[in-house]
Formats: C-alpha cells, sequence, structure tokens
C-alpha cells in the first residue's frame, strides 16, 4: 500500500520521530535490549517444570514472579517489534527497512519461543489450585483478568513440540502479510498516463468531478486485474494455514479462535451480522437509492458511492484546522481527554504526511505500556481525513489511559478495541454539523450516513464474505473467479440495487484485514453498534456519563466486554442491544431523506 507522491502539497502535515524508542536501525541499544530480553528469558525458564509442585502463597509468589518477568520481557520486545513496524509501514519501498522489520520479527521469535511452556504449565494447573494461590498471595491478584483470558485458551492448547513449532513458523508466515503489502506498494493505476498508488486512486474516488471518479475507479479495476492471481494465492494460503492450525486445536469454525480472543460468543457475533443485514435494505439500500436519485441516476456506479454532495463534502482542511476541530471535540467531551489528545500533536507521535513509500491507511500503535502510542495516518485535507485523525487519536487516548494496567492488562478485545476510536470519530462529527450552515447540512449528514455504512454495513458483508471463503478453502483451493463472485453477492446483497458493482469484482485484493487479520473486520461493526448506544447514554446525562467512560478506557483488557458495559446499564447479550445502532442509522436516513424532500 502506498501513498500519494507529493511530497509539498501537504508539507503542514507532521512526520514523527522514533527516537523515543531507538536513535536508528543502527542503534547499539536494539543489541543490548535484545541481550536483556534474553536474560529476562533465562530467569524466566528457571521455574519451569516447579509450578505444578506447588501451592497455596508459595505458588501464588511464583505465579507473581513468573507473569512479571514474562510482562517485562514481552514489553522490550514488543518496543523493539513496534519500531521495526513503524519504520516500515513509512517506507515500504526501501529494502533494508523492509528486511530490518523480518530480521526483528526472527531475532524477537527466537528469544520468545523457549517461553511456550509458561501458558502451558499455568494451564495445567486445576481452577482451585489458581484460585487458592490468589487468595493467599494478594500481589498475585492483578493478575486474575490475565489468567482468565489465558485459561480460556485451555481446551484448545496443544503439546509444548507443538506450539514451540507455531511460534517459531510465525515469521516464515508473515512473508505472506509482507508479499502482500509489498504488492500494493508497487501498484499503480494508470489514469491518462498519471501513475496513481493507492491511496491516491482511493481518494480520487470522492473527487467533486465525476470524470476524475470514473477514471480513477476504472483504471484501479484494471491495476487489481493484475495483482488478483498473487493476492488470490496469498489468501488461499493464509486461510489453508489458519484451516490446519483450527483443525489440531480443535475449533469447528473459522472465526472462532477471534471470537474466544474477543471473549466473545460466536453466536452473539452472528446476531449482530443478521440484524445488520436484516437491516440493508432499511439503511443502505434506501440511501443509495435516494443518493443516486439527486444525482439524477438510475444507479450509482461503484466509483459514485462515496461521492460528495455539494461543497460541504467537498470542502478541505488544513492540518491547522483539522488538529483544532479534533481537539475541540474531545474538549467537548470534558475531562482530561482533550489534554491527552494534544500530548500528540505537542510531542513528535504522529506521523500524517503522505509520501512515496508510505503504505496507505492509518492506525494507532501502542507500542507498549511503557512507551508511549504512535498515530499514522495519510493526511489528504478532506473532511473524511479529519474523522480519520479523530478515530485513530481515539485509540491513542485509549491507549495511554490503558497503560496504567501494564503490558499484559493494557491490551484490550476487539469487542472494545474500536470503541474510543469511533466515540471520537462520533463526536467530532457532531461538532461539524453543529457549526455547518443550513445548506451544508444535507451534505454533511450524508457524509455521516456514508461513514456509518462502511463501517457497520460494509464491514459486515466483509465478514460475511470472509466466512464464505474460508469455509469454501476448507474443501479445496478457491479461484480468484469464484473469490470474485462471493465478494460480489455480499456486496451487492449489502449495498442493494441502487449501486451497480460492475468492475468491483476484484476489489477484495486490496483489503489488508483478511490477510494481516483474519475475521478482524466485525470489530468494526461491533464498536460502531456498541458505541451507538453508548452515545444514547450519554445524551441522557452527559456530565454522568464521562467519568464512567474514562474509567471502561483506562480498564483496559482487565474486563470483558459484558461487565464494561454493566455500569452503563448496557447489556450487549440482549439481542435488542444491537438494534440500537441499526435504528440510530436508520434514523438518520430519515433525517436525509426529509431534507431531500425539502
Amino acid at each position: 500500500m502506498n501513498a500519494p507522491v507529493k511530497p509539498t502539497e501537504f508539507a503542514d502535515a507532521p512526520l514523527w520521530d522514533l527516537s523515543d524508542l531507538y536513535a536508528s536501525r543502527e542503534d547499539v541499544r536494539i543489541q543490548t535490549d535484545l541481550d536483556r530480553a534474553r536474560a529476562l528469558v533465562d530467569q524466566l525458564n528457571t521455574y519451569q517444570g516447579k509450578l505444578t509442585a506447588l501451592s497455596g502463597a508459595e505458588l501464588g509468589l511464583a505465579l507473581d514472579e513468573v507473569i512479571r518477568t514474562y510482562e517485562e520481557a514481552s514489553e522490550i520486545l514488543g518496543a523493539l517489534g513496534a519500531f521495526a513496524f513503524l519504520g516500515a509501514s513509512t517506507d515500504r519501498e526501501n529494502a533494508q527497512a523492509q528486511s530490518f522489520e523480518a530480521d526483528v520479527r526472527e531475532k524477537i521469535t527466537a528469544i520468545a519461543t523457549p517461553t511456550v511452556w509458561v501458558t502451558l504449565e499455568i494451564n495445567q494447573l486445576e481452577d482451585e489450585a489458581v484460585k487458592a494461590a490468589l487468595e493467599a498471595f494478594e500481589p498475585a491478584r492483578r493478575w486474575a483478568p490475565w489468567l482468565r483470558r489465558l485459561r480460556a485458551m485451555k481446551p484448545h492448547e496443544l503439546s509444548e513440540e507443538l506450539e514451540t513449532f507455531i511460534a517459531e513458523r510465525g515469521p516464515l508466515q508473515a512473508q505472506w502479510s509482507r508479499l502482500f503489502d509489498e504488492t500494493l506498494a508497487a501498484l499503480r493505476a494508470d489514469v491518462d498516463g498519471e501513475k496513481l498508488t493507492l491511496s491516491e486512486g482511493l481518494n480520487r474516488l470522492t473527487d467533486t468531478d465525476e470524470a476524475k471518479r470514473a477514471a480513477a475507479g476504472k483504471a484501479m479495476t484494471e491495476a487489481f486485474n493484475g495483482i488478483t492471481r498473487t493476492m488470490g494465492m496469498v489468501l488461499n494460503t493464509i486461510a489453508a494455514e489458519k484451516a490446519l492450525e483450527d483443525k489440531k486445536r480443535g475449533f469447528k469454525r473459522p472465526a472462532d479462535s477471534r471470537h474466544l480472543a474477543n471473549e466473545v460468543h460466536g453466536e452473539s457475533v452472528d446476531a449482530m451480522a443478521e440484524a445488520v443485514a436484516k437491516a440493508y435494505p432499511r439503511i443502505a439500500h434506501r440511501y443509495y437509492a435516494l443518493k443516486a436519485k439527486l444525482m439524477g441516476k438510475d444507479k450509482l456506479n461503484h466509483w459514485d458511492r462515496n461521492a460528495p454532495l455539494g461543497q460541504a463534502g467537498a470542502k478541505t482542511y488544513d492540518w491547522k484546522g483539522g488538529k483544532e476541530l479534533v481537539l475541540s471535540s474531545f474538549a467537548d467531551l470534558g475531562g482530561d481527554f482533550a489534554e491527552r489528545a494534544g500530548w500528540f500533536f505537542d510531542r513528535p507521535w504522529i506521523d500524517a504526511r503522505p509520501r512515496a513509500g508510505k503504505q496507505s491507511g492509518a492506525y494507532s500503535h501502542p507500542v507498549t505500556a511503557g512507551a508511549h502510542p504512535y498515530v499514522f495516518l495519510n493526511w489528504m485535507g478532506e473532511r473524511r481525513d479529519v474523522l480519520t485523525l479523530a478515530h485513530e487519536l481515539g485509540h491513542g487516548v485509549h491507549q495511554t489511559l490503558a497503560a496504567g494496567q501494564g503490558g499484559l492488562l493494557a491490551d484490550t478485545p476487539l469487542t472494545l478495541a474500536e470503541t474510543a476510536s469511533i466515540f471520537a470519530e462520533g463526536l467530532t462529527f457532531d461538532r461539524l454539523l453543529a457549526e455547518a450552515t443550513d445548506e451544508d447540512r444535507r451534505a454533511l449528514l450524508a457524509g455521516r450516513i456514508e461513514d456509518g455504512l462502511n463501517t457497520v454495513v460494509r464491514q459486515i458483508a466483509f465478514h460475511r464474505f470472509e466466512t464464505r471463503f474460508h469455509d469454501e478453502r476448507a474443501k479445496g483451493e478457491v479461484s480468484v473467479e469464484r473469490i470474485n463472485q462471493i465478494w460480489t453477492e455480499e456486496l451487492t446483497a449489502s449495498l442493494g440495487p441502487a449501486v451497480d458493482l460492475e468492475g468491483y469484482e476484484n476489489w477484495w485484493a486490496y483489503v489488508s484485514h483478511f490477510v494481516h487479520s483474519p475475521f478482524y473486520v466485525y470489530a468494526y461493526a461491533f464498536g460502531d453498534l456498541l458505541v451507538a448506544a453508548l452515545m444514547e447514554t450519554r445524551a441522557k446525562d452527559p456530565e454522568a456519563f464521562t467519568p464512567l467512560y474514562r474509567e471502561l478506557l483506562a480498564n483496559g483488557g482487565s474486563k470483558t466486554y459484558v461487565e464494561a458495559l454493566e455500569p452503563f446499564g448496557l447489556n450487549p447479550r440482549d439481542p435488542a442491544f444491537w438494534t440500537i445502532g441499526t435504528k440510530r442509522l436508520e434514523g438518520l436516513v430519515d433525517q436525509f431523506e426529509a431534507l431531500c424532500a425539502n
């Protein structure tokens, strides 16, 4: 994936400085930290084979020692891995940066693999023995949430030999993701002799000029045609490797391992997906039919789906303006949210300037609990970029709050991982809408609906596509033609008859989550619908809401999503919970329809 090759156009957007981690790839501290981590692992391994012989306070003390040492080593190795990844993601066409990332990954694996015994041996302990040990030795009690998540994996663990093999194989499996990233980094779409990178092409799809959108859409389809064989092989291989491991571990469905990590029942995810699918006609189909009518069309071409309506949709922002808007939105929430968001601007923690070799997309990398997050995006000055900035800063603020839990407990399952980001995005949109003129409100409302459709409807379509693909891969390799067909069927069902998807058949080839994080995508819909319920709660009593919300974020992964939502009086196990979000989005479409009628 690659960003536009126009470094001067957005020169006010910042670059990050990774020297808080290491000065450069040649920094001598890298080897020092590798040695430190190796020494900690050696110290940790002196406990191997001893835990099962202990009980009571002695076991509690040993568990505390083992887990603290395990966390400390993980923090050191996590910072090393983050430094390598962060540097590589802004320099995907630099062979040295890519090789450094791969080399660091292999070194980390070599040091960490001998700790495989830790989780296996802890899970050999009986539940009563663990409970008694935590009661007998108070300092060990803080690890209870981590132990809960760890022991959930107990039925699916393999022998130490197989677990070691899987860990050692990890860096080699990661090469498929590297192939995917580097293939997209090299992709160019030819538009009348202009070579567009992926980010440039996607950005062109929101141009006010229909001819430019059409040219970019067609050129990107042609560019994807040139890589679908490679990407199809990558998807097939990753799915086959996952299926093999899932079979060994006893997972019945391809998404089950992700559900377990998220501490969510597959039935709950299925219920959410079904609720969204049932709402397709009332939300997406109706909205795109309205938009097509407004644009004087019987159907929208796929490149018109996110086309701006009026000048509000096409408004641009410089970096300073975007920063002020986002920080004002965080301030609306109260507490110390704006202050924490401000840290990222006051310090070089953001890389927003698009440039050659930088991958597309956006993320907030937590690095480690003992360091600080870094935010990555490609700033092009559009309204969507403002919302993306808010989204990633939401992650960043969440990560700074959760850091107090320590490395092992700060990590948040996907059921809550998108909460702060989507909430921040919603606050920023509310401010945009509040400051808009009557003339601009329709275009802004359209943009908000489209963001919701992309986050909820489109991501559930992605999830259903991914599920069907993995199910078919279990029976044998899936051809590119069949992948195209499944993709088209699911996207057509979600977007409805008012969107013409001719030429969109191969656009699955750029969706990175299918490669980097199989079955991640439902988390976006999960998060959006969860945030809709939280926003309804905030509207009733904003002052009381803020401290509860801050506590939810600061808890990191120490509570399940069900426990985390209890203080708000919300029950995500109730099927009706999911309709709060779909009805909220449906209400926005109602408002849009009313504005269009006037």
